[in-house]
């Protein structure tokens, strides 16, 4: 049995200025054929989970390539097409029994409002008639019903943080051995909502999300029912399809597969206003962090989510805590020019200008810092434990450590990078449990790595590109009315 496995993956926000062409695939990840396999297979990820998958259910991998961008702006056609030509052909090329495939859901072109769908199109029509295709996303996937039309099997994860990746791809590639062989015979079928989750909301480890979860667990339980992905959607995509979801797997049988997600979806469409977390401002919530004992205390960036697509850059939080003049705070801002001055200063010597507000104004002004610079690093490191993300090799670029007064540390890198490891800041000597208070740039993927250490956590509603209130933005494409826009 040879099954086809590959990977394309952006979560793409369409209110992001910068765009994922082929460089932001490159300081990401883009490898060809079996070059794949040796940067993913030990991965806490899908593809790991393919390629490990091929032991337990006795297939030959026929490895296809892997895509994979830090969040930012839509893909550009250009890249688009170029790899998708490259799934396709190996494809054709590989004769298999079966395609196994993971895709984010919320990547977008400028073409391509529901681009993961088209890639499936096209995967179909390389695997002619007849081959089983399995597809695994995640679970901020704006889910295109058409994606059904094409796919056999879908299957989306069910943690936020994401720490079921590797896991979720063992379970599409056990359903699609299953159909190779005729055990089974898989169909897909998707109950899209009208609604927006903020990604506070989103968090699975909390009611109501965490109650919805146990549903789809108990649903997948039924006779018939192969899977069931309670999908969160990305509200950070003006497309039509943009939402939550629920995608269900039956045996053959369409109508029982769509009763089961329909009933899903009525539930979690009960729950609505209960998804939506309400957080502090600014000047609240570092009013609140200086005040706490419960250290580190966390302030959590939302307006500045990388892992969202924002900029990486902004200074609202930093600027508020210098103006209150908190202590022992670290804030990891991306500023590759400001790197740039801390490797001419050296080690030890002084740094002093402006940081952040490079990319846009949305996240705030550049702030004015002085200090000395501590350390200098090429900013690569492993996490060998399961994350948000699934990756093992890291890599923030050359990065810079500068000391500021009381205690404070600044973190400049060169990549925009989410925060998903604590290795971030552990491979740099910064020890984030000796501080006071972490601005963390992101929502909840980054629980995986800093609950554990957290004494307090704060999310803040910050401005920017990942604002936690979709009314912030100005939305043209998306059907109406959707809760809670209206």
């Amino acid at each position: 049995m040879r099954i086809a496995i590959g990977g394309f993956m952006h979560e793409s926000n369409t209110f992001a200025p910068l765009p994922a062409d082929r460089e932001r695939f490159l300081e990401g990840s883009l490898t060809y054929g079996s070059a794949m396999v040796p940067t993913w297979k030990d991965a806490h990820h899908e593809v790991g989970g393919f390629i490990g998958a091929a032991g337990k259910f006795g297939f030959e991998a026929v490895p296809l390539g892997m895509a994979w961008a830090t969040p930012s702006g839509p893909v550009t056609d250009e890249f688009f097409e170029h790899f998708c030509d490259a799934l396709t052909t190996g494809v054709r090329i590989a004769k298999a029994d079966g395609v196994l495939v993971a895709l984010h859901g919320a990547m977008v072109t400028p073409k391509y409002p529901a681009a993961d769908t088209e890639i499936v199109r096209r995967l179909r029509g390389a695997a002619g008639p007849g081959k089983p295709l399995a597809v695994t996303l995640d679970y901020h996937a704006n889910v295109c019903p058409d994606l059904a039309k094409y796919a056999d099997i879908v299957v989306g994860y069910q943690t936020y943080p994401h720490v079921d990746q590797r896991q979720r791809g063992l379970v599409a590639a056990e359903l699609l051995t299953r159909a190779v062989k005729k055990e089974i015979a898989p169909l897909t079928v998707v109950a899209a909502l009208p609604l927006f989750i903020n990604l506070l909301g989103q968090d699975t480890s909390r009611p109501p999300m965490s109650e919805l979860m146990a549903k789809a667990r108990d649903a997948e339980k039924r006779a018939g029912v192969l899977s069931v992905s309670m999908m969160a959607g990305f509200p950070y995509a003006d497309v039509p399809d943009a939402g939550a979801t629920v995608i269900a797997v039956g045996d053959g049988k369409r109508e029982q597969a769509q009763a089961v997600a329909d009933d899903l979806a009525a539930a979690m469409w009960a729950v609505r206003e209960q998804l939506n977390v309400p957080s502090p401002d600014p000047a609240a919530a570092v009013t609140q962090a200086i005040a706490s004992t419960n250290t580190p205390v966390l302030l959590i960036d939302l307006g500045d989510n990388i892992g969202g697509g924002s900029a990486g850059d902004g200074t609202v939080l930093l600027a508020e805590l210098l103006a209150q003049h908190a202590k022992r705070f670290v804030v990891v801002l991306h500023a590759p020019a400001a790197v740039a001055a801390a490797k001419q200063a050296g080690i030890g010597g002084a740094f002093e200008g402006l940081v952040g507000g490079a990319v846009d104004r949305l996240h705030g002004e550049p702030v004015a810092v002085k200090g000395s610079v501590r350390s200098l690093h090429d900013g690569k490191w492993v996490e060998v434990e399961p994350r948000h993300g699934g990756r093992r090799a890291n890599d923030q670029g050359h990065t810079a450590v500068i000391d500021l007064h009381d205690g404070n540390v600044l973190v400049l890198n060169s990549l925009r990078t989410p925060p998903f490891s604590l290795g971030q800041l552990t491979s740099l000597g910064v020890d984030p449990s000796a501080a006071h208070t972490i601005v963390v740039k992101a929502a909840v993927a980054y629980r995986a790595a800093y609950g554990p250490i957290a004494g307090e956590i704060i999310p803040v509603d910050t401005p920017g590109l990942t604002a936690i209130n979709p009314a912030r933005f100005t939305y043209t494409r998306i059907k109406r009315p959707t809760y809670p826009l209206g």
